[in-house]
């Protein structure tokens, strides 16, 4: 059984027992959150999909850590006109375990 949901402006494909980084959300460690957004679940019964969402849909996570990204180096560069500009950016996550996927 598998999911689709939406957090942070992104769409995520997710199974129970998996952990996943998605966008950073205000919860503490050992937290549950709940993902009401749900696009799509897949089960043995068939496949489900919301019009935008699924009426009933919801994914429960547990709140494993918080952490940054590996750096991302970006490089602005004007040839012939002696510039360039570095820069870095570290992208903050929050990593969950799935629970349960459920859709009534």
């Amino acid at each position: 059984m598998y999911a689709v949901i939406k957090t942070g402006g992104k769409q995520y494909r997710v199974e129970s027992g998996r952990f996943l980084k998605i966008e950073k959300i205000v919860a503490e460690e050992g937290a549950t959150v709940e993902f009401d957004q749900v696009l799509l679940v897949s089960s043995d019964a068939g496949i489900k999909v919301g019009k935008p969402y699924l009426e009933g849909g919801k994914v429960t996570a547990t709140v494993m850590n918080h952490g940054r990204h590996d750096k991302i180096r970006i490089l602005k560069f004007r040839r012939r006109k002696h510039h360039m500009k570095r820069a870095g950016h570290r992208q903050h996550y929050t990593q969950v375990m799935i629970n349960d996927i459920s859709a009534n």
